[in-house]
C-alpha cells in the first residue's frame, strides 16, 4: 500500500493541474446529476419486522383512513370565549370544507361531530381538527402542505382577536436539517488553526479546499441516490459534518509531514511522494477504520440507519481519495511556498541539528508522574460519564422543534388543553372477520384497554367499512417520548394473549409513536453487540499495526472512557438541562434514538486516527533505539524515552487535527437541527476528551508504566497476524535502499541473503545473486520445495521474510503487486503440455519470465522444440529467465543449446535441521 501511495503521490505532484481539473469535472458532473435526479430527503422512519410496522402495513390495506400520516389544526378561543360557540363553529366549518378539498387528504374529522369524542377540551377552550393523508409524510406534496398552511392562516385571520390557531401533527413533526451561517464558524476556526500550524496562509487553505471538494462531491452523490433509495433528512448533514472534519484532518496529516520534510532539506517532489506514502498510509488505515465502523451501523437492522451509515462512509471514502490524490497535486502547485514562515532556530545551526530532540513539556510531566496522570484522567472521565445512566432515547417529534415553529406551538397547545398523550396516540388493530357484531366487539375491547394504567382515554373504537378490521385509538396520559408511554406500549402487547383468548382477535399495537418506540428499543438492543464489534475490531486492528497486546488493550479501554464521557455530557445537557439555554436546546428531554450508535461508530474511527499517529511514532523511535544498540537491560528507559520523543514529534499535528475536528463538530451545536445537535455535541466532546485526555495523557502515562512490556506480543500470535504497513515502512525501506545493489545498477534480479521462513522453518535462506538483462539464473536445491519457493519469491508470488530482493528495479516485498503484474510465470511440471505452456508464456512482450521445471523439457522428443522456442524468444528481444529445476545440469544444457548467454546456477539452501517439516509453498 505505502509504495503504491508513494508512486501515486509523485504522479499527482507532477500533474497537479490534471488532478485538480479531474476532481472539479467529477464534482460538476455529480452536481448536475443531483440537480436532475434528486427526489429530496424523507423524514419518515420505518423498521421492518416489528409489530408496529406490520400493523401499519395491515392498516394500509384494510383501513387506509387511519394508516397514513396525519396533521391537525388546534384552535384556542380568546379569553372568555368558547370554541363550541359562534363565530368559532362557523369559521371552523368553513375551514373543514376547504381542507377536504386539499389534494391527498383522505378524511377531515370535525371536532363537533357527535360521533367523535375528545377533540373539544372539557372546558370548551380549544378544539382540534384532525386530517388524515394517504401515505407517509414523504408522500405529501409541498403544494398540499402549502394549502394547509393557507387554510390555517385564513382561519386565524377570521377568528376573534386573542384566539390562537396552530398547524402541526405528524406531517410537520420533524424539520429538514439545513446549514446555517453558524457552521461557517467551524471552518473559520479550522483555518486559524491551520495558519498557526503551517505558518503559511497559502498552505493553510489547502486542507480546506480539498475538504470542501470532497464534501461537495459526497453531498451531490447522496442527493443523486435519493432517486433510487429513501434517505433521511439527517443523512446529508451527518455526511457534511463528518466529511468536513476528516477531510481537513487527512489533508493536514499529509501536508504537515510534507512541510516538515521540505524544511529538513528534502526535494519538494520527493517529499510529496514520501508524505503520501507514509502519512497517506496512516490516512488510508484511519479511513478504513471509520468506514468499517459506519458500515457496522447495519448491526441494528434498521434500513434508514444502514443507509445513513453507507452515505457517511461514502463521504469518508471520498475524503481519503481526495487526500491521497488532490493534496499532493495541490502541493505540486504551491511548490516551494509550502515552507511557510520558518521557525526560530538557536544560533549555531550545526549544533542545533545534532542537539537532542526537544521533549514536549506536557509529556515530560505525564511521564514523570504516570500514576497521578492515569488516576486523574480516569477520575475526570468517570465523573463526566455519571449522567449517561439517565440518557433517554426517542425519535424526533414536534416537541423538539424551536418554540418559534408553528408545529411546536401546536404540540404545546395540544398538550396544555388535551393532555400530553394527545400528541402521540396509539392504535391497536386486528382482523375481525369472524365477529357477528363488530361494533360491540370493538367497544368491549376498548373498555378492557381503558382500564389499563397509563391510558388517558379511548379516542376511537370502530370497525372499518367492510367490517373485517377494527381499530382502537388510545390516548396515553404521557407524552410520546416519555418512558412511561413506552411502558404502556409494552403493557398493551402483554395483553395480547389474554385478549386473543377472550375475544379471538390477534391485536397489534401500532401508530407513529409505537414505531418510534420500536426503533428506539431496537437501537438500544443493538448497542452492546455494536460496542463488542467496535472494541473487538479496534483491538485486532491495533494488534496488527503495533504488534502488541498492551497497546490495543489500553487503546480500547481509552475509547470506552471517551464514549462514556461523551454520553454523559450529552445527557447532562439534554436530560438535566445544564447549559441548555447557552446551547439553544429547545426542549430538555430524550435525544434522537440513533445518537449513541452513530457517535460510537464515528468516534471509534477518529480515536484510532490519533492512536495511530501518536503511538506509531513511539514504536518507531523505540525500534530504532534498540536497533542502534540500546542496552537490553535498560529496555524500560529506552521505551519511556521513545514515548517522550514519539509524542513530541506528533503532538503538534494531532493537536491541530483535534482542534479542527472539535471546531467543525461544535459549530453544528448552537443553531443545529434538533436531530443533529446531540450527535454534534457528543462528537465534539468525544473528540476533545479522546484526543487531549485519553490519547495525549492517559496513553503516554500507561505506556510509561508498562515500559518495554508495552511492545510484548507472543511469537505465535505475531506470526499469525498479517502485516499492515500503516506508517509507510516499505517506503522508508525503499528510500534507504535506493542505491542497492549499486548506484545505476541494471540488474534484473538482485538478491542478498534473501530467505523465507514459515512456522519457524526456513523454506529457503541466504539467496544471493545478480542477473543482468538477457541473462538466466537456474535455482536448484536438494529439496525441490526450496528452489520452487525461491522462484515464486522472485516472481513476486510469495513474500520473503529476510534479506534483500529486487526484481526489475522494484524492491520486494513492498513492490510485489507490480512484480506480479509484470513477471510471467509458467509451472511446467504442473501441466500436461509443458511445451505449450512454455510457448504461451514466451508469446508476450520481452521481459522477465519465471519457469518452474524447465528440466522436464530437456529430455526426449520435446528437447529440440523447447530449445527452438527459447532460441526464437532470445532472437526477438531481451528476455531474462529465472528457472527452478530439480536437475540443474539438464536445464542449463537446454539453455546452452538455445544459445542463451550468461547462465548462472545458484544453489538454494534451507538452513534448517527440520527439512522433513519443510512446508509446500504455492503461488
Amino acid at each position: 500500500m505505502s509504495t503504491l501511495l508513494y508512486s501515486l503521490g509523485r504522479w499527482s505532484y507532477r500533474h497537479g493541474v490534471r488532478v485538480l481539473l479531474a476532481w472539479i469535472i467529477i464534482l460538476a458532473a455529480a452536481g448536475g446529476g443531483a440537480a436532475l435526479f434528486s427526489q429530496g430527503t424523507d423524514n419518515s422512519f420505518s423498521i421492518p419486522g416489528t409489530e408496529s410496522q406490520e400493523g401499519l402495513q395491515q392498516l394500509s390495506r384494510t383501513f387506509p383512513q387511519v394508516s397514513g400520516t396525519s396533521a391537525q389544526i388546534i384552535v384556542v378561543a380568546a379569553p372568555g370565549d368558547r370554541v363550541d360557540e359562534a363565530p368559532y363553529t362557523g369559521d371552523i366549518a368553513t375551514a373543514i370544507d376547504e381542507l377536504e378539498a386539499v389534494d391527498g387528504v383522505l378524511a377531515v374529522t370535525d371536532p363537533f361531530d357527535q360521533t367523535v369524542a375528545g377533540l373539544v377540551s372539557d372546558d370548551g377552550d380549544a378544539a382540534i381538527i384532525r386530517l388524515q393523508f394517504d401515505g407517509q409524510s414523504g408522500d405529501v406534496s409541498p403544494e398540499a402542505k402549502a394549502s394547509l398552511t393557507d387554510v390555517s392562516t385564513s382561519l386565524g385571520a377570521e377568528l376573534p382577536e386573542g384566539s390562537q390557531v396552530a398547524l402541526g401533527g405528524d406531517l410537520f413533526g420533524t424539520s429538514i436539517p439545513g446549514v446555517t451561517i453558524t457552521e461557517a464558524v467551524g471552518l473559520i476556526i479550522a483555518l486559524l488553526v491551520l495558519i498557526v500550524t503551517f505558518r503559511s496562509f497559502v498552505v493553510a487553505g489547502l486542507p480546506l479546499l480539498t475538504a470542501v471538494i470532497g464534501v461537495g462531491l459526497s453531498m451531490a452523490l447522496i442527493f443523486v441516490a435519493t432517486a433510487f433509495a429513501s434517505i433521511s433528512s439527517t443523512t446529508p448533514l451527518l455526511a457534511l459534518m463528518l466529511g468536513l472534519a476528516v477531510g481537513i484532518d487527512y489533508a493536514l496529516f499529509i501536508a504537515a509531514r510534507h512541510q516538515d520534510q521540505v524544511r529538513d532539506g528534502v526535494d519538494p517532489e520527493e517529499s510529496a511522494a514520501r508524505a503520501t506514502g507514509t502519512a497517506g498510509s496512516a490516512v488510508v488505515f484511519a479511513g478504513v477504520t471509520v468506514l468499517i465502523a459506519l458500515i457496522g451501523l447495519s448491526f441494528a437492522g434498521i434500513p434508514f440507519l444502514t443507509t445513513m451509515g453507507i452515505a457517511a462512509s461514502v463521504a469518508v471514502a471520498i475524503a481519503v481519495l481526495v487526500a491521497v490524490t488532490l493534496t499532493p497535486a495541490m502541493l505540486g502547485l504551491v511548490k516551494g511556498r509550502i515552507v511557510g514562515r520558518p521557525r526560530r532556530r538557536k544560533k549555531g545551526t550545526d549544533a542545533a541539528r545534532h542537539a537532542p530532540k526537544r521533549i514536549n513539556p506536557w509529556v515530560r510531566v505525564v511521564s514523570k508522574h504516570p500514576i497521578a496522570a492515569t488516576v486523574s484522567v480516569v477520575a475526570v472521565l468517570g465523573v463526566l460519564a455519571i449522567p449517561a445512566s439517565s440518557l433517554a432515547l426517542a425519535l424526533p417529534n414536534a416537541g423538539m422543534l424551536p418554540e418559534s415553529n408553528q408545529a411546536r406551538q401546536n404540540y404545546d397547545l395540544a398538550a396544555e388543553y388535551f393532555g400530553p398523550g394527545v400528541n402521540g396516540p396509539l392504535v391497536m388493530t386486528g382482523t375481525i372477520v369472524t365477529s357477528n357484531d363488530p361494533v360491540t366487539l370493538m367497544n368491549d375491547i376498548a373498555g378492557e384497554i381503558e382500564d389499563l394504567p397509563g391510558v388517558e382515554r379511548i379516542a376511537l373504537a370502530t370497525p372499518n367499512e367492510t367490517a373485517d378490521t377494527g381499530i382502537v385509538q388510545i390516548v396515553p396520559s404521557t407524552a410520546p417520548d416519555d418512558p412511561a408511554t413506552a411502558d404502556l406500549v409494552r403493557e398493551l402487547r402483554a395483553q395480547h394473549d389474554r385478549l386473543l383468548d377472550e375475544y379471538g382477535i390477534d391485536l397489534k399495537v401500532t401508530g407513529y409513536t409505537a414505531v418510534a418506540i420500536d426503533i428506539s428499543d431496537r437501537l438500544s438492543d443493538a448497542l452492546v453487540p455494536f460496542a463488542i464489534f467496535v472494541v473487538g475490531l479496534s483491538f485486532i486492528l491495533l494488534m496488527i499495526v503495533f504488534r502488541s497486546i498492551a497497546v490495543p488493550l489500553t487503546a480500547a479501554l481509552g475509547y470506552l472512557l471517551s464514549v462514556a464521557a461523551a454520553f454523559g455530557v450529552v445527557a447532562a445537557v439534554f436530560e438535566w438541562g445544564w447549559f441548555a439555554d447557552l446551547l439553544h436546546v429547545t426542549r430538555v428531554g430524550p435525544v434522537i434514538s440513533f445518537m449513541p450508535i452513530v457517535l460510537m461508530g464515528v468516534l471509534f474511527g477518529l480515536a484510532m486516527d490519533y492512536q495511530v499517529f501518536l503511538v506509531t511514532r513511539m514504536r518507531e523511535d523505540y525500534v530504532h533505539a534498540r536497533a542502534r544498540g540500546a542496552a537490553a537491560d535498560d529496555a524500560r528507559a529506552t521505551a519511556i524515552e521513545a514515548v517522550r520523543t514519539g509524542f513530541s514529534a506528533t503532538a503538534r499535528v494531532v493537536t491541530a487535527a483535534a482542534l479542527i475536528m472539535f471546531a467543525v463538530f461544535a459549530a453544528f451545536v448552537p443553531e443545529g437541527d434538533s436531530s443533529i445537535k446531540p450527535i454534534a455535541l457528543g462528537l465534539a466532546v468525544g473528540i476533545a476528551v479522546d484526543a487531549f485526555l485519553v490519547r495525549m495523557t492517559l496513553i503516554p502515562a500507561l505506556m510509561t508504566l508498562l515500559g518495554a512490556k508495552a511492545w510484548w506480543i507472543p511469537r505465535w500470535l505475531d506470526r499469525l497476524l498479517p502485516s499492515f504497513d500503516v506508517e509507510g515502512e516499505a517506503v522508508e525501506r525503499e528510500l534507504a535502499l535506493r542505491d542497492w545493489p549499486a548506484p545505476g545498477s541494471t540488474a534484473v534480479i538482485a538478491a542478498d541473503g534473501a530467505g523465507l521462513e514459515v512456522r519457524d522453518v526456513d523454506v529457503f535462506a541466504g539467496l544471493t545473486a545478480s542477473v543482468e538483462p538477457g541473462g538466466a539464473i537456474v535455482l536448484t536445491s536438494p529439496d525441490v520445495r526450496a528452489s520452487r519457493a525461491a522462484l515464486l519469491a522472485v516472481a513476486g508470488r510469495v513474500s520473503t521474510t529476510s534479506g534483500l530482493l529486487r526484481v526489475a528495479g522494484h524492491l520486494l516485498p513492498g513492490r510485489a503487486a507490480w512484480v506480479r503484474g509484470h513477471v510471467a510465470i509458467a509451472l511446467l511440471d504442473d501441466t500436461t503440455d509443458p511445451l505449450a505452456e512454455l510457448r504461451g508464456v514466451l508469446a508476450g512482450s520481452p521481459g522477465l519470465v519465471a519457469l518452474q521445471g524447465l528440466d522436464a523439457l530437456a529430455h526426449g522428443a520435446l528437447r529440440d522444440q523447447a530449445a527452438a522456442t527459447l532460441r526464437d524468444a532470445a532472437a526477438e528481444g531481451t528476455w531474462t529467465l529465472a528457472v527452478s529445476a530439480a536437475d540443474p545440469h539438464a536445464a542449463r544444457g537446454l539453455l546452452d543449446d538455445a544459445g542463451w548467454r550468461d547462465v548462472q546456477t545458484v544453489r538454494v539452501e534451507t538452513h534448517s535441521s527440520r527439512s522433513a517439516e519443510l512446508p509446500e509453498v504455492n503461488a
